[in-house]
């Protein structure tokens, strides 16, 4: 695997994302395709503004819109970029001020996307790494993701960075009402201390 680092979205890497979008990869597992149209929309409307939405820590943007078309009060969270000298996905993060506890809309603290181009190199295993000391920093004992049964590439992927399974649930309606599995990764522990992130673009 190619060293990697978590980016802060920028202007100056804003083409190779767009390009992901229009390859057919989409930073959400949820809506897929209609969450990257969506996305190359509001690029094409307003670039700035959509790269300052991807870093929001203090929930500073609007409401989000559920897949089923409700809306909900945004939560603090920014995302990264997948970075091995060239855009290889998106990983984000969210939390609730003063708990790890999450509503009942928002299905895990951490979420990552890979472009299938870049799939099977250890990238989401080496982004997960590197966000586990973020959230550290917000004061959570622990942070929760989740993934459906199927899907036994994420979840070894978040076994290997300590994750353990707490639950099977199911996703609310807004998410289709599916099975689900909650793994949850202590914080409390030791985190690779290789792991780095910075901002801005890296060529």
């Amino acid at each position: 695997m190619k060293d990697i680092t978590l980016i802060k979205p920028s202007l100056c890497c804003l083409a190779e994302y767009t390009a992901a979008l229009e390859r057919g990869w989409s930073p959400d597992n949820v809506r897929g395709a209609e969450a990257a149209r969506e996305q190359l929309g509001k690029i094409a409307d307003d670039p700035v503004r959509f790269v300052a939405s991807l870093d929001d820590p203090d929930a500073a943007g609007g409401p989000v819109r559920l897949p089923a078309g409700s809306s909900v009060p945004r939560l603090p969270g920014y995302h990264r970029w997948i970075w091995d000298g060239a855009f290889c996905g998106s990983i984000g993060f969210r939390w609730q001020r003063g708990t790890s506890a999450l509503p009942p809309h928002v299905l895990g603290h951490i979420g990552f996307a890979v472009a299938p181009w870049k799939r099977n190199m250890g990238y989401a295993k080496g982004a997960l790494v590197l966000m586990l000391p973020e959230a550290r920093k917000q004061g959570l004992p622990y942070v929760e993701l989740t993934t459906d049964p199927g899907n036994v590439a994420s979840q070894r992927v978040i076994q290997a960075c300590g994750g353990v399974l707490v639950e099977r649930f199911q996703k609310t309606a807004a998410y289709g009402g599916s099975e689900s599995l909650r793994f949850r990764i202590e914080l409390l522990g030791s985190v690779d201390p290789t792991a780095r992130s910075r901002d801005g673009c890296a060529r």
